[in-house]
């Protein structure tokens, strides 16, 4: 798939590949007769009469009585009754208007971003939220948090710019080496897991310091006075006004790098000016408020919705502020609904990032199934790529002996260093206490790391057969937080609850996150990048709904969810470990004689049928086990991600495509990549630990990155 650099297609909503911003329409047409400019003002009074709705309605919220009435008294100033008067005036003026006022920043700088990264980069998939720009601003306000050091607000918004604009710089960085707009979204998702792995860390091992920051990490509202308002909001006014001055460029732009060259305009000079900008504004935005999820994303998308009804919403000058009223719009929105939905205590908790996550998830689900021109994903060929039995012998020998030397190393090293003799005395069952204690406990987390990692990369195997996709895996397609919906619910609901019943549970979010992802994406042919963008969509829901189900409980099950999350091998047990032995034990002898359909259904649709295989049984089939390795492994040691990418996709390159040997050869990396991860975790700040799972994240995140970098010259 390529970037086209000549016009963006007339109906811009219906293509993702080719359409990311409105089209540089530069006919007279666009600014349209008296009737379409009536619709464009109809359409601005319709806005603005929303906004002062939900304004009124917003204000009106909260856990002490405000209604219209009272809000009326408060601006004239006629209540009869001056102690009320009184305690309505600072519940207003402290509580209620800087939240509303936080609302109106954040979803007017959100919403702008968005309108000039989609424009920018030619995606309407691109945001804040997908090019990693608020991760990497939250991760730097952590960091600072993290080391105890209290900043100002200008002195925090810079250190938010900072650090959403060095992310953004990698990501676009990969996108300017020649891969698709899909391509872009795949960097700045993995980029932002890898970032959101570092600001888990930090808040886990930093928990004093970072008191609140996780609720905010999600985008809360919340606001304590103006003091943050009041000296960034002059920033955003900066930023916006220079995207506004910006527009006729952007709209040159939008006709090809060629075409904007002729008429005087520098393409590279214009983007990075308005990169820049957006990324000033989502720094405001993560100051005031954390990282808001997704406005980015579905502001613009409503915009151009209606741009096809109003063209004269293409042109940037118009389409920049519609952009940011429907950010607005969208965040007030949010905030007020979850405070009707969940009252207002629970409002002022749950953070408002969460309900526009959740539609934003939605959103992106609908513009990827919509999609009719997603293309191809050239990372195919590394599947084509044979190897000699030679190479498959030494690359088996190599990670054998490199998974038995691991296994060693975790087993002797931790928080209390052992020697093989104290192991050699521990199974003839002479060791002391102090070493049968240690044992005991150390030797089932082993187990369980080389287990769930062995699981998780061959699920990534199959996954990536059938979907014919190289970056796919089960985290990236949402089957590992499905299973974290489903154990973390039952942590939440029921504290005390069983290991087999959180297993079970895991179980069964993850048949119903794949059940929706491949559904909806094989309503189209199953096509790989439109299964991998679904999977991303789902994987935000079931995160957004996760971090919900996590602040609504009390701090303890908070704590217990979060490492859970991050992914843990702490106090397991040999029976807990049965249900991703069953997995592996079940799901690899079946594999094994299904070779044959693994190697022929990565290659197209065609050569199997004629080779008589049924590819709907056997997608299913190939899935369903995916799935119960996945639920196993999740249920073992909580959320890994990026296992069932790294190990499959190495294994590819070192001993080809034929599953008769990337099985094995897969399993044995994953195990050993897992064990490595929670030797690490566990040995390196001890008696304290890093979760597995952040580690794998923060390794796996940059081998995503250097492949989509590898691979930026094909197709």
């Amino acid at each position: 798939m390529s970037t086209r650099t000549t016009t963006a297609p007339p109906a811009p909503v219906k293509t993702v590949a080719g359409a990311a911003g409105p089209a540089g329409d530069a006919s007279p047409a666009a600014a349209g007769p008296p009737a379409r400019r009536g619709r464009m003002f109809l359409l601005a009074l319709a806005g603005l009469l929303a906004l002062a709705a939900l304004a009124l309605t917003h204000v009106s919220q909260g856990t002490a009585a405000v209604d219209l009435h009272t809000l009326w008294e408060l601006a004239t100033g006629s209540s009869s009754d001056r102690t009320a008067h009184e305690q309505t005036t600072a519940v207003v003026l402290d509580s209620r208007l800087p939240r509303l006022a936080a609302g109106l920043l954040v979803g007017c700088a959100l919403g702008a971003a968005g309108a000039a990264l989609q424009s920018v980069s030619r995606n309407m998939l691109a945001s804040p939220d997908t090019l990693a720009v608020n991760a990497g601003a939250y991760l730097a306000v952590v960091t600072v948090a993290a080391f105890g050091i209290s900043l100002p607000a200008l002195p925090a918004g810079a250190t938010a710019f900072l650090g959403g604009l060095i992310a953004a710089a990698v990501v676009l960085g990969l996108s300017r080496a020649g891969a698709g707009p899909v391509r872009l979204v795949l960097a700045g998702s993995a980029l932002t897991l890898a970032l959101s792995g570092l600001s888990g860390m930090l808040l886990l091992l930093r928990s004093q310091q970072t008191t609140g920051l996780f609720a905010w990490g999600n985008g809360s509202l919340a606001q304590i006075g103006m003091q943050s308002i009041d000296r960034l909001a002059p920033l955003a006014l900066v930023a916006f006004a220079g995207l506004m001055l910006m527009g006729r460029r952007l709209d040159i732009l939008a006709l090809g790098d060629d075409g904007a060259a002729v008429v005087g305009v520098n393409p590279r000079l214009t983007r990075s000016i308005a990169v820049i900008l957006a990324v000033l504004l989502a720094a405001v935005s993560v100051a005031v408020a954390g990282p808001v999820g997704f406005v980015g994303l579905c502001a613009p998308a409503a915009v151009r919705l209606l741009s096809t009804w109003i063209p004269g919403l293409v042109r940037h000058r118009a389409f920049i502020p519609a952009s940011a009223l429907a950010g607005v719009l969208v965040v007030l929105g949010a905030d007020v609904l979850l405070r009707a939905v969940f009252g207002a205590q629970a409002g002022a908790e749950v953070p408002t990032g969460i309900v526009t996550t959740c539609f934003g998830a939605l959103v992106l689900i609908f513009l990827a199934h919509r999609s009719r021109d997603m293309g191809t994903d050239s990372g195919s060929t590394a599947f084509a790529r044979l190897r000699s039995r030679r190479a498959f012998v030494v690359t088996l020998v190599a990670t054998v002996v490199g998974l038995l030397g691991a296994v060693v190393v975790a087993t002797l090293f931790g928080d209390a260093t052992l020697l093989l003799g104290d192991v050699g005395n521990w199974l003839a069952g002479r060791s002391g206490h102090f070493v049968s204690y240690v044992l005991d406990t150390r030797v089932p987390r082993v187990a369980a790391a080389l287990l769930a990692g062995a699981a998780l990369a061959v699920a990534g195997a199959v996954v990536q057969a059938v979907s014919r996709n190289p970056l796919a895996e089960p985290g990236v397609l949402g089957v590992v937080s499905g299973a974290g919906v489903g154990a973390v619910a039952v942590l939440t609901v029921v504290p005390l609850a069983s290991f087999w019943l959180i297993g079970g549970s895991a179980l069964a979010g993850a048949a119903a996150a794949a059940a929706l992802v491949f559904g909806l994406a094989a309503r189209r042919g199953l096509e790989q990048n439109r299964l991998v963008l679904i999977g991303m969509g789902v994987h935000a829901g079931a995160g957004a709904f996760v971090s919900l189900l996590i602040v609504l409980t009390d701090p303890y099950n908070e704590t217990k969810a979060l490492a859970w999350l991050g992914g843990s091998t702490y106090g397991r047990t040999f029976p807990e470990l049965i249900p991703v032995l069953v997995a592996l034990v079940v799901a690899l002898p079946v594999l094994a004689l299904m070779r044959r359909e693994l190697d022929l259904i990565g290659l197209d649709n065609e050569t199997p049928a004629l080779l008589g295989v049924r590819l709907g049984r056997t997608r299913l089939g190939l899935l369903s086990l995916a799935v119960v390795l996945t639920a196993g492994a999740v249920a073992a040691v909580g959320v890994i991600g990026f296992v069932g990418l790294v190990a499959p996709h190495a294994a590819r390159a070192l001993v080809g495509r034929r599953h008769t040997r990337v099985l094995p050869v897969s399993a044995l990396l994953g195990a050993l990549l897992v064990v490595v991860s929670d030797t690490v975790g566990r040995t390196v700040i001890a008696p304290a630990q890093i979760p597995v799972g952040l580690l794998t994240a923060v390794i796996g995140a940059p081998y995503f990155i250097w492949l989509l970098w590898r691979s930026r010259r094909e197709g």
